[in-house]
């Protein structure tokens, strides 16, 4: 059983939009069936019809995992593996941690413990470093902590900044119950301090830019939230982005992508010093599924 508590982006939608959203793999016919068997609760409640569903509702979803999700057929990039680390290109539509995520693909594959050095959004593409054992999650969430690991993301907004680079600083607060951050230019009680830095990239005559994206700090959805609050919205982003810029741009996912992940280490890194000045960096267009990768 598959539970959801659904958040605010889904209040007073259909029943049949939030599970086709939510399951890749689920398709209609399967979803018709499950609700002619009456496997889905929504509050308790069975029901075998598309309803509207409300925030806080609970959705308890009674279908095989096969069924619910493709990751099983997910071809899973390695972009770099030794005996201490593992860097591979998360597809769209994967959890780093949790049932069926990346991670547990990844054990399945290699049948050991891998541990996951940062997180990235479930609709976010790109690099993902794990360590392979203890001592090595140990000295590379140190050296995260200490930005001695530099890590850039890429991403396409609708707007082109006037200043082609800037460091900018806010005030984000998480509402966990509704999936969702807000963000404020002053302190608040509540609120912590972020500082986002981009680049831009490149200019395009549709009022669109590519943007480099240098987190100072990471929060949930910062770069999304942030980059929203300012007026230049991720296309792409059901959540902070704009509806009908995503129709526009025929965008069913965030355009955000994970691209370069560089090793700069000032203090001893232990066992793992070989890494030093060591790059992984992925080319990634956003208007088609080509990608290159480049190990330095």
């Amino acid at each position: 059983m598959k539970k959801l508590i659904v958040d605010e982006k889904y209040n007073g939608k259909n029943l049949n939009r939030i599970l086709l959203d939510n399951f890749e793999a689920l398709n209609l016919n399967d979803l018709y069936k499950a609700l002619r068997k009456k496997d889905i609760k929504v509050n308790g409640k069975r029901v075998n019809k598309n309803i509207t569903i409300y925030t806080g509702d609970i959705i308890e979803v009674y279908i095989l995992d096969e069924v619910l999700f493709a990751n099983k057929k997910i071809d899973i990039d390695i972009i770099y593996e030794d005996e201490n680390i593992l860097v591979v290109n998360k597809p769209n539509k994967i959890e780093v941690v949790g049932d069926n995520s990346l991670t547990k693909l990844l054990e399945e594959k290699y049948k050991i413990n891998l541990y996951p050095c940062h997180r990235l959004d479930r609709n976010t593409t790109g690099i993902i470093l794990f360590a392979k054992n203890k001592e090595a999650l140990e000295i590379l969430l140190n050296k995260f902590k200490k930005r001695e690991i530099e890590k850039h993301y890429a991403c396409m907004v609708y707007g082109i900044p006037k200043e082609n680079s800037k460091i900018l600083t806010a005030y984000l607060f998480k509402d966990a119950k509704k999936s969702f951050v807000y963000i404020s230019d002053v302190p608040k009680k509540g609120y912590q301090k972020i500082i986002t830095q981009y680049t831009v990239l490149k200019k395009m005559e549709n009022n669109t830019a590519i943007l480099d994206i240098n987190l100072h700090t990471g929060r949930t959805h910062q770069i999304r939230a942030h980059l929203s609050h300012i007026g230049y919205p991720i296309i792409g982003d059901g959540k902070y982005g704009i509806g009908k810029i995503n129709q526009k741009f025929k965008a069913n996912t965030q355009m955000l992508c994970s691209y370069l992940l560089k090793f700069n280490f000032i203090t001893d890194s232990g066992k793992l010093n070989y890494l030093n000045n060591k790059e992984f960096k992925i080319c990634y267009n956003f208007f088609s599924s080509s990608q290159e990768r480049h190990i330095k």
